[in-house]
């Protein structure tokens, strides 16, 4: 007879305790809540009171002199500061038209004509150059300029100074919203003068912030690759909006014009530049007038590379013309010469170089050009007839 063992009655037997156990686990925590519940849970009616009243407010303190000057200059110039969006028309559909928000910068009122300055860069993106060959804005852009009572107002095109990162434009607005800057001088600034800016960084509009002069003489590139020199270094946050917008001394004047910052994440890290008022006013003024901004130059036409290659001269840069009235004819600077009775020709002068710059080709001579101001005396190293000598020459703009 085959022989059975009946292994489910004894797996039933050993699952039972491990049944018990769970049982009396469940109990437990029906108990416990209800003992939390109905004992220990707290009276809600305890945690409201329908006689709460507002919390009694403690007086102010009336603001130290650091604080009233930050607000004093606040007070005295955000009137001034402005908003500069770049707009372009963005077809919807097929007969639709809607403005589509394209880039945004800051700006302040320069003069009682209603004349706005900010950075070229701020603006660039809306121009083009039209059939005679100006610079406008384009047909399908608009620049439009928020004022800090949030009246806004499409802008007219002045003149634009690439090489400085700088532009002038203009609104018809009532008389009572000018308020231009009172100016200052960046000539006698000093490193640890308290400083202010105002603008609209990330779009949030007239945002104050305060810092200090943190170095002076630094040099940028402009969006030409043009060297602007005597920059002004703080660290007053800056952050990209922020540009063209003005940078204020503890008097409300303006110093400079804010531009760039130095960023690895292109959010501010405490260096910021401002180019400084000095140059914005004379690079300003030459837009009003002309719509363009004047070089620095000699005032002369200069022998090309090759033909000073067959004279045999290895260096320097020769002067084949000067012109009447320049910088370089008042300061004696020569020509190529030809005596009108012999005939013989007298070489011009060769320029070798120019306040320790070395001048080997005609392309070093422009670079040095290029990173010099209108205005500045600059000692040129000259070599006149086999002997070398040094001029001092102003430079004058064209």
């Amino acid at each position: 007879m085959p022989y059975f063992v009946e292994r489910y009655p004894a797996d039933r037997d050993r699952s039972a305790p491990w049944s018990l156990v769970i049982g009396m686990l469940f109990l437990v925590g029906v108990a416990a809540f209800l003992i939390w519940y109905f004992a220990l849970k707290p009276d809600r009616n305890q945690l409201l009171n329908p006689n709460a009243q507002p919390r009694q407010v403690v007086p102010a303190s009336d603001p130290d002199a650091q604080e009233m000057q930050r607000i004093t200059v606040f007070q005295k110039t955000y009137g001034s500061v402005v908003n500069v969006d770049t707009l372009r028309l963005q077809r919807l559909g097929r007969t639709g038209l809607a403005e589509r928000a394209q880039g945004t910068g800051s700006g302040f009122m320069w003069d009682e004509a209603g004349r706005i300055v900010t950075n070229f860069h701020v603006i660039k993106d809306a121009l083009a150059i039209n059939n005679d060959n100006q610079v406008v804005i384009q047909d399908s852009a608009t620049i439009r300029i928020t004022l800090s009572d949030r009246t806004a107002w499409n802008a007219r095109l002045v003149g634009i100074a690439p090489d400085s990162d700088l532009a002038v434009l203009q609104i018809t607005v009532p008389e009572s919203k000018i308020k231009p800057l009172p100016l200052g001088t960046s000539a006698d600034l000093q490193v640890g003068q308290t400083v202010y800016a105002i603008g609209n960084p990330f779009g949030q509009s007239l945002t104050f912030t305060a810092g200090m002069i943190s170095a002076l003489d630094r040099e940028i590139e402009s969006s030409t690759d043009r060297p602007i020199t005597g920059v002004i270094q703080t660290d007053a946050s800056l952050n990209p909006g922020n540009s063209g917008g003005p940078l204020l001394d503890r008097d409300g004047r303006l110093i400079g014009v804010n531009t760039a910052i130095t960023s690895p994440n292109g959010g501010s890290v405490g260096i910021g530049y401002a180019i400084p008022v000095d140059l914005v006013n004379t690079v300003v003024t030459e837009l009003i007038r002309t719509g363009r901004q004047a070089r620095p130059a000699l005032g002369v036409v200069l022998l090309p590379d090759r033909e000073m290659q067959q004279l045999r001269l290895e260096r320097g840069v020769m002067i084949a013309q000067v012109y009447p009235n320049s910088a370089a004819a008042k300061a004696g600077l020569r020509g190529i010469l030809q005596d009108q009775v012999s005939g013989k020709i007298e070489l011009g002068d060769i320029l070798i170089g120019a306040d320790g710059v070395e001048f080997k080709e005609k392309q070093e001579f422009l670079d040095f050009m290029r990173r010099v101001n209108i205005g500045q005396e600059v000692t040129f190293d000259v070599i006149r007839a086999g002997e070398q000598i040094q001029v001092k020459v102003r430079l004058e703009g064209i």
